[in-house]
C-alpha cells in the first residue's frame, strides 16, 4: 500500500538510501534536509525535497504543513537526520555537546511532536527512528556522541508505549558499520579537539583505525539499512527493533552479554 513518507536527513548516505528505495517501492517520499541541491536525484527519481534545518523551529513546522498541506497526512515518519562529534569529555566543549544534542535528539523530538497529533487523528501511523549499534555499546572519545543513542533508545521505548493506543508504531534501526561520510565527518573534529594533549595518542589511533576500516572495505552499503527500513514500513507489525550492517549484531552481543570489563577490553584493542 502507498505510504506518505518524510525522512529526515535525506541528502546524503542512509538517508538518500532510504528514500531512493521506498520512492522505487512506490510510495510518496518527502525527503528533507538542509542541503536540497543534493536531493535534486530524488526528485528526479519521483520524489519531493523539502528544506529542513532540523535545529530550527520554524524550519520543521514549514517541512511538516507543507507535507500535510500537499496531502493530507504523514503515515510515516523515518527520523535519520543525525552526526557524531568525537573528543574526550575533557575537550569538547558544552556548545558542541549541546548541538550534538540539539540535532540527534531535541530536533528529532520536535519534528516527532509535531507529525504524532496528524497520525493520531489518522488512527495509525509509524515512526522510525534511526538509531545505532552506538546506542547499545561505546567507544572511546565517542561520550557524547553515544550520549545521544543511548537517549533515542529510551525515549524511543517510552514514545512506543505511549503511541500505542493510537495505532502509532515505534520502531528502531540500529545500523553497524555503514560506509557513509560518517568517519569523514567525525576524524576530523575529533583530532583537533583532541589529537595533541593527554588523549592524542589515543585520538590518533582512533582515527587511523577509522581511516584503516574504510580503506579495507570494513562497512556495509547503506542499501542494508535501507532493506531494514523498507520492512519497517512494510510490516503488518513491525519488530520494535532491527539491527543490521557490519559487525551490529556480534558487537551488541558480546557488550550485552560478556559484561563491561571484556567489553572494555576487546574496545580499547581495537581502538
Amino acid at each position: 500500500m502507498q505510504q506518505i513518507i518524510l525522512i529526515t536527513g535525506a541528502s546524503s548516505g542512509m538517508g538518500k538510501a532510504f528514500a531512493k528505495r521506498l520512492i522505487n517501492e512506490g510510495h510518496i517520499v518527502y525527503g528533507a534536509a538542509r542541503r536540497v541541491e543534493q536531493m535534486q536525484d530524488l526528485v528526479q527519481a519521483g520524489g519531493r525535497a523539502i528544506a529542513l534545518d532540523i535545529t530550527d523551529d520554524s524550519s520543521i513546522t514549514a517541512a511538516v504543513e507543507q507535507v500535510i498541506g500537499e496531502q493530507g497526512r504523514i503515515d510515516v515518519l523515518i527520523n535519520n537526520a543525525g552526526y557524531a562529534i568525537y573528543g574526550s569529555v575533557e575537550e569538547t566543549t558544552l556548545a558542541d555537546a549541546r548541538r550534538q544534542f540539539e540535532v540527534n535528539i531535541f530536533g528529532l523530538g520536535r519534528i516527532t511532536q509535531q507529525v504524532v497529533p496528524h497520525m493520531r487523528d489518522s488512527g495509525k501511523g509509524r515512526i522510525i527512528n534511526i538509531s545505532s549499534m552506538g546506542g547499545k555499546m561505546y567507544t572511546p572519545l565517542g561520550a557524547w556522541y553515544h550520549a545521544t543513542k543511548h537517549a533515542l533508545e529510551g525515549w524511543s521505548d517510552c514514545l512506543r508505549l505511549e503511541l500505542k493506543p493510537f495505532g502509532i508504531d515505534v520502531v528502531i534501526i540500529q545500523p553497524g558499520i555503514i560506509k557513509t561520510e560518517f568517519s569523514d565527518v567525525m576524524t576530523g573534529p575529533m583530532l583537533q579537539r583532541s589529537g595533541v594533549g593527554p588523549y592524542g595518542e589515543l585520538a590518533r589511533k582512533v582515527a587511523k583505525g577509522a581511516e584503516n576500516g574504510m580503506a579495507n572495505g570494513r562497512g556495509s552499503d547503506p542499501a542494508v539499512i535501507a532493506a531494514l527500513v523498507s520492512k519497517a514500513v512494510s510490516a503488518r507489525r513491525p519488530r520494535t527493533r532491527y539491527a543490521g550492517g557490519f559487525l551490529a549484531k556480534p558487537v551488541m552481543w558480546v557488550r550485552i552479554y560478556l559484561g563491561d570489563r571484556f567489553f572494555d577490553r576487546m574496545i580499547m584493542k581495537a581502538a
